[in-house]
């Protein structure tokens, strides 16, 4: 069995300690759908709002550990989502600009320790749906931006991958 993709997700979530939504008990039921079935997994896909968080955040853990998906690294959690996002904009899934978007939020969230190009790469795609001109990326404008921005996410996701390769290896 294979988790489902939005595993991604609910592991930044966490690695991010966002509070614990709808998305959380949407990916349990998934969970449970694609054959995994704990307990407290079944707990999680159950519950509704109004969410209790500190309930939710021990109940979270528990599946999480149940379920063998490890979060204490906070960078692999996080280039993971990122990467799982980008593959989305690969598969047309996603539109590059939405997933910009969400890497640029986790950039400011983390204090700029995550994702810093890609804050940029956004900043200058929102400035060039706005105006003819934009001042965060040398050389970038209306015509050049979209080829700009798929080429750092192929070339990110190399790097990516490569670094994945030398730390498992």
């Amino acid at each position: 069995m294979t988790t489902v993709k939005s595993t991604y997700e609910i592991l930044a979530l966490k690695v991010l300690n966002r509070d614990i939504d709808k998305t959380w008990t949407d990916w349990a039921t998934e969970m449970l759908r694609q054959g995994y079935d704990t307990e407290n997994l079944v707990i999680l896909a159950g519950e509704s709002s109004p969410y209790n968080q500190f309930e939710l955040q021990r109940l979270t853990n528990k599946v999480l550990d149940e379920l063998d998906l490890k979060y204490s690294d906070k960078d692999r959690a996080l280039k993971n989502y990122a990467l799982h996002l980008i593959d989305e904009v690969f598969q047309n899934n996603l539109d590059a600009y939405s997933v910009l978007k969400i890497l640029k939020d986790i950039c400011i969230e983390t204090n700029y320790d995550y994702f810093n190009e890609f804050y940029e790469l956004f900043w200058a795609k929102d400035d060039l749906l706005e105006s003819e001109h934009q001042f965060y990326l040398e050389n970038v404008n209306r015509n050049n931006i979209d080829s700009v921005i798929m080429d750092y996410f192929k070339k990110w996701t190399t790097e990516y991958q490569a670094e994945i390769k030398t730390t498992t290896a």
